[in-house]
């Protein structure tokens, strides 16, 4: 079985872009720096696992996630090669996402320059008008 839950933290903002085409589809490229369970030399040793979503998840990630957050990730290890320009084999390993969560603090995901706007702001003063309460 080829199934793959990281917790980390993003190294930079996900790169988003779009297949061409009718049905474009999103693709997010980004990096998750996790840490590993055992120091070497008293220092934390962190892995730097590049990840790929697609679709939905791709979406929610480019609007929820930036630089820093913590991140959780259930996906698969694929594994690819191409060759490059000076005509060498480069072999790739990536994390195809299929799942992520929020893992840090409110505060860290809930910050002024990714929100959701699809919801309003409810003025804590009116609490005994709301009909659920």
């Amino acid at each position: 079985m080829n199934s793959v839950q990281l917790v980390g933290r993003l190294v930079r903002d996900p790169e988003v872009r779009y297949t061409n085409g009718d049905n474009q589809i999103a693709v997010a490229r980004f990096t998750v720096a996790c840490n590993r369970k055992y120091k070497k030399d008293g220092e934390q040793d962190v892995d730097f696992i590049s990840c790929i979503a697609f679709g939905k998840t791709s979406e929610f990630i480019e609007r929820y996630f930036q630089k820093g957050n913590s991140i959780g990730l259930n996906g698969r290890i694929q594994t690819g090669s191409y060759t490059n320009k000076d005509g060498q084999k480069v072999y790739t390993t990536d994390v195809f996402v299929e799942s992520v969560e929020f893992v840090g603090s409110k505060n860290e995901t809930n910050n002024d320059t990714k929100k959701n706007d699809d919801f309003m702001n409810i003025p804590d003063s009116i609490d005994e008008e709301l009909p659920f309460n």
